[in-house]
């Protein structure tokens, strides 16, 4: 399953409504945590910043592959978790 952020979404210069922080761990929130990692707040900042259409994904989980960064350096991720249960408070949920 892929989270779909509409191209007209990604254009627009869109800010969050509210903001929480995630309780329990989920596919959702290991990509937020990704995503907050290489700075940005979620998927929709990254394609505003970065001017892309796609997200680079793991097919077998799909959970984020590689990110550029706003000083252009790469972070690349594991196919499994990588947040673990102890930073999952530390990932902050946008709502739209």
């Amino acid at each position: 399953k892929k989270s779909e952020v509409s191209g007209v979404m990604a254009k627009a210069d869109i800010k969050p409504k509210s903001i929480y922080h995630a309780k329990k761990w989920s596919d959702d929130v290991e990509n937020l945590y990704r995503f907050q990692q290489a700075g940005y707040r979620d998927e929709v900042e990254y394609k505003q910043v970065k001017q892309v259409d796609m997200v680079e994904c793991w097919p077998e989980t799909g959970f984020v592959k590689k990110l550029q960064r706003r000083d252009n350096t790469f972070y690349y991720y594991d196919k499994q978790r990588e947040c673990e249960d102890k930073e999952v408070h530390k990932v902050k949920v946008y709502v739209y």
